[in-house]
């Protein structure tokens, strides 16, 4: 495991990724002996730094939940970062591509909490029961570490890869819709690009929400009341750049659209 000297230092190279929209060499490369473990208190660190400059964080994101990107990955479950408030856009937004660093859009549904949700033992129902509304959101990938040779150490070191999201109009409350049939068509300038379902996310797309209460109960941490979820992919993550315009058709959860400036 890493010494916090080490988790300090790689936490502050991030923050400077992060503040010049950069890229810094892979963690795994220079350190192999770093754990998965390791790579949470680098996050930690540099959420801690965020905050203490006065970013406020308004919800969490998760991702690998599905099998195939698990598989593709080596590890068996999900990893998990945080949001901050100058990363959520609006349908019809458009998002300043400088911003960020190898810029990927992925199909998500996000949860937006009315009451707190606490592990060890939180179920499916819990999340459910724990939900004020859904609503369709795409999530921007945000890549600080070298991609070749890239490991899920140096993903979520790098707050699991997230830069920001673009939320939807449409909200639903868990007993209204069907979620895990909820269906998405994203294209890319006209053209499809990727399609899904939501039940490609480990089954339910809220399972997720309660495997993260799970998860953060070790560090004495738990979900709060009105933060945003970001349940995990249900597509392919589709490469933008500058030009591009995205538009997301979720069927009955409406559509989303933003343009790359």
């Amino acid at each position: 495991m890493l010494d916090d000297a080490t988790i300090a230092a790689l936490a502050a190279e991030l923050a400077e990724a992060d503040r010049t929209h950069g890229v810094i060499p892979r963690i795994t490369a220079r350190h192999p002996e770093a754990t998965v473990e390791d790579s949470y208190a680098i996050q930690r660190v540099w959420r801690d730094r965020m905050t203490a400059a006065g970013r406020r964080l308004v919800g969490r994101k998760i991702g690998l939940t599905s099998r195939a990107m698990q598989q593709a990955t080596g590890i068996a479950e999900p990893d998990y970062g945080v949001m901050f408030d100058d990363t959520v856009f609006r349908s019809g937004d458009g998002v300043p591509v400088d911003h960020f660093s190898n810029v990927r859009v992925e199909v998500e549904l996000a949860f937006v909490l009315k009451e707190p949700l606490a592990g060890p033992d939180a179920t499916l129902a819990d999340a459910l029961r724990a939900t004020d509304y859904v609503v369709p959101a795409l999530e921007i990938l945000n890549s600080h570490i070298e991609l070749e040779g890239r490991t899920i150490v140096d993903t979520i070191s790098d707050n699991a890869a997230y830069g920001a999201m673009v939320l939807g109009e449409t909200r639903r409350r868990p007993d209204e819709v069907d979620l895990p049939w909820v269906p998405a068509v994203l294209r890319k300038n006209g053209e499809v690009e990727e399609t899904g379902v939501a039940a490609g996310v480990l089954g339910h797309p809220a399972t997720g929400v309660a495997w993260l209460a799970n998860k953060i109960h070790p560090h004495g941490d738990r979900l709060e009341a009105g933060e945003i979820i970001l349940a995990g992919s249900f597509t392919r993550p589709v490469w933008v750049a500058r030009g591009d315009e995205v538009l997301c058709d979720y069927g009955p959860m409406g559509s989303i659209s933003c343009r790359f400036i």
